[in-house]
């Protein structure tokens, strides 16, 4: 008996080119399932701008490179739904419906929502749009019917309140319109920034792209934080916090060579320069091939454009399928 498969969201605001923290973190997990799951991937424009409302050029340049981020890294779009989430017009009329469910008050206490905010600096100016973007992914996840959302334990918040909508709805309908979800949780460690310090970001010069030239992935390795005190290097070295030791341990195959480089290190007589050195051979043995591709990608737009367009109008229709539903329970179904 074949068993049916369990459907997926997942996706990206399209605020910048993806970086090897969006690789480890969730693209490979992408690949994988996408052979075992029906996934879609969503490309979230209208989120990105959110926070970005004054500078939307800072969306609208990115979405192909996105797009081509995905096929890069081996994101099949015969296996994959890759939709846009401005061109599916249901998404933002469930989010409509959504948000006469949902206080002002409830927003502001996702632990999510309150963290990013505070991480933004917004102060007393922050956007309604970013205030209730818990209810925009309620409606991208809700309406794809998924079942199941690779997050990280960050986000967990955002389901339940999506879970929260969905009961809401079921109770109006008097019966199960919408499908609850679960989350699948990753359990490869965040990779840090390049500095050690802060959140990985284009702006901030903090993190390593997946279209990065040999010589930005070089600059990034030699800048990368590493232990402050190791002033020679007869000097035992700190591991923990050594953003070097990060990396190696998480793109690095060979786990008994890292693990003997650290205890090298932490014994003295291995010097940082040597350990940017592996590490920078490592990412560039990486990233050769992904940057080739997406450059490939990227030099014939107009498929892009196809695939992201094919894409969209197959989650445009499982889209309007679930709003008509959701208009019944609210009894607007006249015509």
């Amino acid at each position: 008996m074949t068993s049916v498969k369990q459907t997926i969201l997942t996706g990206d605001r399209a605020t910048g080119p993806l970086h090897l923290g969006h690789y480890i973190g969730s693209l490979q997990q992408r690949v994988e399932l996408q052979h075992t799951h029906n996934q879609t991937i969503l490309v979230a424009d209208m989120q990105g701008l959110t926070d970005n409302g004054l500078t939307p050029d800072k969306v609208s340049s990115n979405i192909l490179n996105v797009v081509a981020d995905y096929l890069a890294v081996g994101i099949d779009p015969t296996l994959t739904t890759i939709c846009l989430q401005s061109k599916i017009p249901p998404l933002a009329e469930l989010t409509m419906f959504y948000s006469n469910l949902v206080s002002v008050s409830r927003l502001e206490r996702n632990p999510t929502v309150k963290s990013e905010i505070q991480s933004k600096q917004f102060g007393r100016s922050i956007p309604a749009g970013f205030l209730t973007y818990p209810i925009s992914q309620a409606a991208d996840i809700t309406a794809f019917r998924a079942n199941l959302v690779p997050v990280g334990d960050d986000q967990l918040p955002m389901l339940e309140q999506t879970n929260e909508i969905v009961r809401k709805i079921n109770r109006l309908a008097g019966k199960d319109i919408l499908v609850e979800c679960k989350p699948i949780l990753s359990h490869v460690p965040r990779l840090p920034s390049t500095d050690g310090k802060n959140k990985m970001s284009k702006s901030m010069g903090n993190a390593i792209n997946l279209g990065a030239s040999v010589k930005e992935i070089s600059q990034a390795v030699k800048s990368m934080y590493t232990d402050p005190n190791h002033l020679k290097v007869e000097a035992p070295g700190q591991i923990e916090g050594n953003v070097v030791f990060t990396y190696l341990d998480a793109f690095c195959d060979d786990k008994q060579y890292v693990a003997n480089l650290k205890a090298h290190y932490a014994a003295g007589g291995l010097g940082d320069g040597v350990t940017k050195k592996i590490l920078e051979e490592c990412l560039q043995e990486i990233l050769a091939p992904i940057r080739h591709k997406r450059e490939s990608f990227l030099a014939d737009k107009q498929e892009l454009i196809n695939i992201l367009r094919q894409g969209t109008e197959s989650a445009n229709q499982t889209a309007s399928e679930v709003l008509d539903d959701v208009k019944a329970v609210y009894g607007l179904n006249i015509f």
